[in-house]
């Protein structure tokens, strides 16, 4: 192991990198600064992203760090955001195409690695490198996998273990023409607007929607477009700002590809939503933002910088229903935590 902090050898005529990283949109921008210093370190190595269809679909053709992306199938003990699947071990013959590939460095960026670190070991790369959680294998290079520090700063770490030292600390999405088309088919972008986006995979993590559609109102008074934005199991979120607001708003659930909410959200005046993937992919393409964070995801997914971004976070720890603390477990509701994050 290297210890942490210390730039590592980098490793020579590397020619092609496999990086494990299928999480969700958030997670990708977390993962882009890291990639980014892997990119400047092997300039001439093909980095080959294991990921998801989504990712595909968004990587294509899309300037940044990746050159390609090879879509991971269920694989049992791995996480992979998305509909629910049958897991299966590895497919055989996906993992001989994997090992075919001869790659120089396999790189586990996706967790803990209990079953992530085996996964990539069975790629039989040169050198393979991530994190560890204490009940997990090593591997040629690692660092401890500590759930509460900043994302951003434990990919980096990562990375260095390999001689890649940062070259940025943010994430940086460009936006395509075919995205800004598709931005333009689902919303008429005249004028100044802002985005709203009220969703958040955990409940807890939602500002409460009437707060969403008082502000709402309050921008649109100052002259603005509000659009309200929501994946396709978001709908009831977007409907119910949209219903609970007076100012007229464009209603754009699943209206657009993520390269078009890409497009849409680099051109608003502001963004305002709770953390979750689509306000880190906001401040991804520049677009100035407010995000509402709870408790300890304001460590994990907290801004580095200010001058185009607000984080407002919630300490509140007591479930408001049963009074149980949510820290290192979680009780049976689902109330706003984030509540207490006022209006004002």
């Amino acid at each position: 192991m290297i210890p942490a902090g210390r730039l590592g050898e980098r490793v020579p005529d590397v020619r092609k990198i496999a990086v494990l990283r299928a999480n969700a949109i958030g997670d990708l921008m977390f993962s882009l600064p890291a990639l980014e210093a892997l990119r400047a370190a092997y300039p001439a190595a093909e980095i080959v992203l294991l990921a998801r269809e989504w990712h595909a679909a968004f990587l294509h053709g899309r300037p940044g760090p990746v050159d390609r992306v090879e879509v991971l199938p269920p694989i049992r003990g791995i996480s992979l955001p998305g509909p629910p699947e049958v897991e299966t071990d590895t497919p055989q013959p996906w993992l001989a195409r994997m090992r075919a590939e001869r790659f120089d460095i396999a790189l586990q960026l996706h967790g803990g690695g209990l079953a992530s670190n085996p996964f990539i070991a069975s790629f039989g790369a040169r050198v393979t490198a991530g994190m560890r959680a204490p009940d997990a294998a090593p591997l040629d290079r690692w660092i401890r996998y500590v759930y509460f520090a900043p994302e951003v700063a434990r990919y980096l770490e990562v990375v260095a273990l390999l001689g890649a030292p940062p070259v940025t600390l943010e994430a940086r999405v460009s936006v395509t023409d075919a995205d800004r088309a598709d931005a333009r088919a689902a919303f008429d972008a005249a004028g100044p607007y802002v985005v709203l986006h009220p969703g958040a995979t955990d409940p807890r993590r939602r500002w409460p929607a009437d707060r969403f559609a008082r502000l709402g109102d309050r921008l649109a008074a100052n002259g603005y477009r509000v659009c309200i934005t929501g994946d396709a199991t978001e709908a009831r979120l977007v409907d119910a700002v949209a219903d609970a607001m007076r100012a007229p708003c464009a209603r754009l659930c699943a209206a657009m590809t993520l390269g078009g909410l890409a497009a849409l959200l680099a051109d608003a005046s502001l963004v305002v939503g709770n953390d979750t993937g689509p306000l880190h992919l906001a401040r991804a393409v520049g677009a100035p933002s407010v995000t509402i964070f709870w408790a300890g995801n304001l460590i994990n997914g907290g801004p580095f910088f200010r001058g185009r971004e607000r984080a407002l976070g919630s300490w509140q720890i007591a479930c408001p229903e049963c009074g149980a603390e949510n820290t290192g477990r979680r009780c049976a509701h689902d109330p706003s935590f984030v509540a207490a994050v006022s209006y004002d």
